[in-house]
């Protein structure tokens, strides 16, 4: 082979080769996720990401009820997302005007060049040592509707219990608890959807957010509820809730 037939197939090689190259170093930059199908139709993916890296609209984090150490002892995670956000959660907790209040709500926009959703918003969980499964499920429950109100179709949830110090349930049993909470409060919306109470919304994706740690255990316990969220709605009164009702 002469010397212009091996450069002309060392050129082929290296054309073959870099979009390969490219491709897996692409690759390699995506998070894990898991693709979880749930009741209705809708998608749930369990990522490791952070809140302040999902590409959505609206982004929806809790944070436990403001006390002398609570805000002190966050790490990570929510820490992360409010030194990207300027410092408005922390101000607005040491302000008095989000006390983190159980299922307190506020909605915050973010500005450009801030964090990737579009819009944030607060659920608070009430005294920390109430915590508990009961209270998380209706903690899924609230994001959804609030989810409803705004009109988004793509929404990521993230606990940031762990952030907060405390570690009184299992990362992967408050997922399910939340998630449980979310599907069955979804089943209700299409419901009343169905019967002309409620006009036409379709959640297109529920991602749940989780680090390396509590990553496989959040899955199992989103499968979990996803299993548990079917059952209970094979079991709901199929008649329409007011006789008034179009269907």
């Amino acid at each position: 082979m002469n010397t212009i037939s091996r450069n002309w197939a060392s050129l082929c090689a290296l054309i073959f080769i870099l979009p390969m190259a490219v491709q897996c170093e692409e690759s390699a930059k995506l998070p894990a996720e898991t693709k979880i199908a749930g009741p209705n139709g809708l998608p749930i993916v369990v990522r490791m990401q952070g809140p302040y890296d999902a590409d959505v609209p609206l982004q929806i984090v809790c944070y436990f009820k403001r006390t002398a150490e609570s805000d002190t002892r966050l790490v990570g995670a929510p820490v992360e997302l409010d030194k990207r956000l300027g410092g408005v959660v922390a101000s607005l907790r040491a302000r008095g005007e989000f006390h983190g209040d159980e299922f307190e709500t506020l909605l915050i926009d973010a500005p450009a060049g801030t964090i990737k959703p579009n819009r944030l918003l607060l659920i608070g969980l009430g005294d920390e040592a109430a915590l508990s499964l009961e209270r998380m499920e209706r903690v899924g429950r609230t994001a959804l509707r609030e989810a409803v109100k705004i009109g988004t179709t793509k929404v990521a949830f993230a606990p940031l219990i762990k952030d907060a110090g405390n570690n009184k349930l299992p990362a992967g049993e408050v997922e399910n608890a939340v998630v449980r909470g979310m599907l069955l409060a979804y089943d209700t919306e299409k419901r009343l959807q169905i019967q002309g109470f409620a006009k036409e919304y379709t959640l297109d994706l529920w991602l749940v957010e989780a680090g390396p740690t509590y990553y496989d255990e959040t899955i199992v316990g989103v499968k979990k509820a996803v299993e548990q969220a079917n059952e209970a709605v094979k079991k709901r009164d199929p008649k329409s809730y007011s006789t008034k009702s179009k269907k």
